[in-house]
């Protein structure tokens, strides 16, 4: 292929990488590098309080920011460096923490609370979403074939249904007089409240994205499991393979890239959880990474927003996805050289 033809069927593509993902990621780590804060003036006021015979006036300094010909408070941008991820990683009581094994103080600070459910909440649904989803792909693909289409139906879902809402369903199930609180209730004759600590409300979010995301890989799962040699699987019973034999040895191997797909695919959303948070109003026991940047671009009292941490803590949430994606990234390069020398 000529270059001139490679360029004009890649251009476009490159392009819109460069515009829609380079640009903004570029924008934001150059946001994370600058502090934008109000110019603040002061201003001499006079404040007078009524007296018997006369006012008493007293004459005080106050602070105010500097207002604008329209009306709207003036900012200038500073060079900060890396004063924002600093603010957010707090080195010096990490390592005081850490090297004393303080571990329930680092949850104190809200980027390590964050962090640590993020990795918790991804790692630990990641086995659970594919072994759950190959479970119900092999029992689908088990089923006579007139029950195949109404259960594949009924299991796509909860896929169908958007995170917010069903992370609220689930919270009105459980909260307060919800049916199933009041049901467990009953049947153990004690009160129950599972958002009134943390660990309950951690195995609600994470049953719910195992609910949400297994029809995900299910439906991959299943769809790998009709290309699966049939020769081959006849061949291995003949041999006296047995089923978990023939799993191991016959459909494990063929689903291989599609398990590294779906874990790939799981690994950047789940690191990115914000729903459940949302969902649950797990605010004060549980935060995410996602959560921690939408809350410090909220404006706070004076209409200020932190937007130079905001962007600080995304580029942090991006780096530890890179960093969760390398191992899978390079068994795929590892498998795609041994295709290529065979």
């Amino acid at each position: 292929m000529k270059h001139r033809t490679f360029i004009g069927f890649i251009g476009p593509s490159l392009f819109l990488m460069a515009l829609f993902i380079a640009g903004p990621l570029f924008s934001v780590f150059w946001q994370s590098l600058h502090v934008t804060q109000p110019i603040y003036i002061q201003v001499e006021t006079e404040v007078c309080t009524p007296g018997f015979l006369s006012q008493k006036c007293t004459t005080e300094i106050q602070t105010q920011p500097q207002m604008g010909p329209d009306g709207k408070i003036i900012t200038e941008t500073k060079f900060a460096g890396f004063e924002s991820y600093r603010s957010l990683l707090k080195p010096e009581l990490f390592l005081k923490h850490f090297s004393q094994q303080e571990w329930s103080e680092l949850n104190n600070i809200n980027f390590y609370k964050a962090l640590r459910f993020t990795l918790t909440f991804t790692l630990i649904t990641l086995p659970i979403v594919l072994i759950l989803g190959l479970l119900i792909a092999l029992s689908v693909n088990q089923a006579l074939q007139s029950l195949r289409g109404p259960i594949i139906f009924i299991s796509l879902l909860p896929f169908v249904i958007t995170p917010v809402i069903g992370a609220l369903s689930i919270r009105w199930l459980f909260v307060g007089d919800g049916i199933l609180t009041t049901l467990f209730e009953w049947l153990l004759e004690r009160d129950i409240s599972m958002f009134a600590q943390g660990w309950t409300i951690e195995i609600l979010m994470l049953g719910y994205r195992v609910w949400h995301v297994a029809p995900f890989a299910f439906i991959v799962f299943y769809a790998g499991l009709q290309t699966v040699s049939r020769d081959t699987l006849e061949s291995a019973i003949v041999d006296g393979a047995t089923r978990w034999q023939r799993l191991r040895l016959v459909i494990l191997p063929h689903l291989s890239p599609l398990i590294l797909f779906v874990s790939i695919i799981h690994l950047m959303d789940s690191y990115r959880v914000f729903e459940e948070v949302i969902g649950f109003r797990s605010e004060a026991h549980v935060i995410s990474l996602q959560w921690l940047t939408y809350d410090l671009l909220i404006p706070d009292d004076t209409g200020n927003r932190l937007i130079s941490r905001a962007s600080a803590s995304s580029m942090l949430t991006m780096i530890g996805i890179i960093l969760l994606l390398i191992f899978p990234l390079r068994r795929s390069w590892r498998e795609h050289k041994l295709l290529k020398r065979g």
